[in-house]
Formats: structure tokens, sequence, C-alpha cells
């Protein structure tokens, strides 16, 4: 019998429930399979709880942007951006300033 993906995610959540990868994996599983709704539960369920898991910030903010919620997904990429700065973490900051600027609207550099 061939276990999907998803179910093996599932299995190894129950036993790590607060691993920030596998609610990471879980979220991005999600979202393949076309279930923004249970991808947003785990992408949310990051930053509150694992705010430093800085992947995170991209990928739920251009979540919020697909489901039409844009000031959502402003304030996630500067959070993102404050958190990735805090890490030293150019690449990542530079990739959340540029979805921000576009989502923003903004040209000057204020980071």
């Amino acid at each position: 019998m061939d276990i999907s993906r998803l179910e093996k995610l599932l299995e190894f959540i129950k036993n790590e429930p607060d691993d920030p990868f596998l609610k990471y994996a879980l979220a991005t599983e999600y979202l393949r399979l076309n279930q923004p709704e249970k991808a947003l539960e785990y992408y949310e369920n990051l930053v509150n709880k694992h705010p430093d898991y800085t992947g995170t910030y991209y990928h739920l903010g251009k979540l919020y942007e697909s489901l039409d919620r844009k000031q959502d997904a402003i304030n996630t990429y500067e959070t993102g951006m404050k958190k990735t700065r805090e890490q030293r973490d150019n690449h990542a900051f530079s990739e959340l300033q540029a979805v921000y600027r576009l989502a923003s609207g903004e040209d000057e550099d204020d980071y």
C-alpha cells in the first residue's frame, strides 16, 4: 500500500506536534493539494508559535495575497523582514523586501 506524503506527514506530527519543520511541510503539502485553508492554519500556527522560523513569512504572505488579504500579506512581510534582519539572514530579508515592495507599492528603501 502506497502511503501518501500527506498521510506520512500527519503521522509524523502526531509524534512531534511542535516540530516547526513538520508544520511547514504540512502547510506546503496542503497548498500543493489545493487546500489553502489548511495551509493557512499551519502557516499561522508557525508565525504564532515559532516566530523565528523565518521561511514561513514569505509563503504565508503569498498565501494571504492569493486570498485577497493584501494588508495581512503586507503585515506578514514586515514582520518577516524584522525577524530576518534580527537573524542577519540577508537573503531571506531581500526576498521579503521585494515582495513587500510589490504588495505595498513602495519604491523607497526604508529598511
